[in-house]
């Protein structure tokens, strides 16, 4: 598993791990860097801007996730379907035959479309994860390693999942780059 978050201090790699660590650690090293630092999410492979004014008290504070709301608060006025169960009504446009299946379908409309999605997931879910890591690895490369030689090339063969070929391009890149983004492409993400 690959850490959700990454620090790179021009080409070297300074920190990985939760986004509240990295922080930190970029908060400390900017002192004496004169390399630009960049904080990457290693799901997206794209660059986040991070407030790391104050003390890492006060930094981590602002990067934890909001706590449950407390149980005497006052609850929200419930609306129509079953939020509990965390459904979120939205639209969708089908033609009149997708429709008419639909209907026909047990359950109706909706428990048809869920199946339907479910189904669709296992049966792509190892294709999608491969897109993602391809598209985290193509974003992170293209910020950290746009101007390196083999560029175009590297990115043609990542994309046509020519593995040989794409280490064979990147291998003369700076050592942490080249890593990160091997490990952005062939790694499953947390």
């Amino acid at each position: 598993m690959i850490a959700p978050y990454t620090a790179f201090a021009g080409p070297k790699l300074l920190a990985s791990g939760p986004l509240a660590e990295v922080a930190v650690a970029v908060k400390i090293a900017t002192g004496g860097m004169t390399d630009p630092i960049i904080i990457f999410d290693n799901a997206t492979g794209k660059s986040l801007d991070v407030d790391l004014r104050g003390s890492h008290r006060e930094i981590v504070a602002r990067l934890q996730p909001p706590t449950a709301a407390e149980p005497d608060a006052p609850a929200e006025p419930r609306g129509r379907g079953r939020p509990k169960l965390g459904v979120v009504a939205r639209e969708i446009t089908l033609l009149p035959r997708h429709w008419d299946w639909l209907a026909a379908q047990p359950g109706g409309a909706s428990v048809a479309l869920r199946k339907l999605v479910d189904e669709a997931r296992r049966a792509n879910g190892d294709r999608d994860r491969a897109r993602k890591a391809r598209d985290a690895a193509y974003h992170f490369m293209s910020t950290m390693a746009g101007d390196l030689p083999d560029f175009e090339e590297a990115s043609r063969a990542l994309f046509a999942a020519d593995r040989r070929k794409f280490g064979e391009l990147i291998a003369g890149w700076p050592d942490d780059i080249r890593d990160h983004i091997v490990r952005l492409a062939f790694t499953e993400h947390a």
